[in-house]
């Protein structure tokens, strides 16, 4: 049987090894749910919950439901126990990769692979940056900084000012930056 924690690593191994260059972000809170992992790709975010053999499928249709909002791919990671009903609980477009023990080490399958998220919400999926990220995003595309204002109306602007195209790369970008040690001394410039 294959938990979480031994799913995790050998994944990520997975997942560099076949797409490059990525970033992976564990335990990402996103509306009422908690994606396991976001991969980050140069023009994507990706949303991955991992269903280990341990795991039961009560919880899937809301996360499946906030996955859809936030990501522009989402991929299912299922154990052995899962593998044969997967399809059933995930939507068409969702990629599902399949995991098991082979010759005592783990070994994953791309069952199918992601398409592209027709329902994601660019809002929420912004929502993923921090202030300062989205601050570094009006700067590039020399937009006013609207310092005194939240974040909701940034995000507004943000996208009504600035294409998907560019967004795409933008945000993943930002994520690719990220320095979760310097996170506090980030809040600290940007409220001066």
């Amino acid at each position: 049987m294959l938990y979480d924690k031994d799913i995790r690593e050998p994944l990520f191994d997975f997942l560099e090894e076949k797409y490059g260059k990525i970033r992976i972000i564990e335990e990402k809170q996103m509306g009422r749910s908690r994606a396991d992992v976001v991969m980050v790709m140069p023009l994507a975010v990706c949303g991955i919950e991992i269903k280990s053999d341990a795991d039961n499928y009560s919880r899937l249709k809301r996360q499946v439901r906030d996955y859809n909002r936030y990501f522009d791919y989402n991929y299912i990671v299922a154990g052995t126990s899962h593998a044969m009903h997967v399809e059933e609980h995930v939507p068409d477009w969702w990629g599902i990769i399949t995991v098991e023990i082979e010759e005592g080490r783990v070994d994953f399958y791309m069952l199918r692979e992601a398409k592209e998220n027709p329902g994601v919400d660019w809002k929420r999926k912004l929502s993923i940056l921090w202030r300062s990220e989205l601050a570094h995003i009006q700067t590039l595309n020399r937009m006013p900084k609207y310092r005194q204002k939240s974040k909701d109306f940034v995000m507004d602007k943000i996208l009504m000012k600035v294409s998907k195209a560019d967004l795409y790369q933008q945000i993943s970008d930002e994520l690719f930056e990220r320095d979760y040690n310097e996170m506090e001394n980030m809040i600290k410039n940007y409220r001066r």
